[in-house]
């Protein structure tokens, strides 16, 4: 399989502890400020792309020094930096799957814009090969269909994020079942959870977003 991983600028506290030690496969395309975390972690991105409105002149030369393939937009663009980002890694590389990391924190204005990016129609066909991973949750999105999900070690929660309206919904196992429900708009059926290793579900129209996601406390 082929990943693509994508690092968006967002607060390196809510990294994953696999992302802060380096410890990740697959090529990376840096978004805007996440060119320099990746530089300081000696990974040079196979493409630099934003408008580094955020970066120092120095901070932008270094990215220059370090990465040959940069796309530079102008900051006043219909795009954001992430849109851009997600354009160029579907359009160009042809990734199985597209890690977006650094996507979830800080603004939240900017973590909205990139959970409904989805829903474009340039971007909605590819929505079941992203995933968007931070320290506490892992948000994955679905088209309509049947699914076997596998839990992740460390998660607890299981959300069911309806994006948009959506008919037949139907959650065989997990620990709150629901049997053919119309989901009239857009709503978060959270805190749900796993009874066993895996998860099954359906729905007949609409986009979902699954989260597996875990408490965290001092000591994680």
């Amino acid at each position: 399989m082929k990943v693509l991983n994508l690092l968006v600028g967002g607060p390196i506290d809510l990294w994953p502890a696999e992302l802060k030690a380096g410890k990740m496969n697959g090529d990376w395309i840096g978004i805007d400020r996440g060119n320099l975390y990746l530089i300081d972690m000696g990974i040079d991105p196979i493409v630099a792309i934003g408008d580094f409105d955020s970066l120092k002149p120095e901070e932008l030369k270094l990215v220059k020094t370090h990465i040959k393939d940069i796309r530079q937009s102008i900051p006043e663009k219909d795009d954001t930096d992430t849109q851009l980002g997600l354009k160029v890694a579907i359009e160009e590389h042809h990734a199985d799957r597209l890690d977006i990391y650094g996507a979830t924190g800080g603004r939240l204005d900017h973590f909205l814009a990139n959970l409904w990016m989805v829903l474009e129609p340039r971007f909605k066909k590819y929505a079941p090969k992203i995933r968007m991973i931070d320290k506490q949750n892992t948000i994955t999105f679905f088209l309509p269909g049947e699914y076997d999900i596998k839990k992740e070690p460390d998660k607890k929660y299981l959300a069911f994020v309806a994006l948009t309206p959506m008919d037949h919904l139907t959650l065989f196992d997990e620990k709150y079942k629901l049997n053919d429900y119309q989901v009239k708009r857009p709503v978060s059926l959270a805190s749900n959870e796993f009874v066993g290793n895996k998860a099954r579900f359906k729905f007949a129209s609409g986009v979902m977003c699954v989260i597996q996601s875990k408490d965290i406390n001092r000591f994680n």
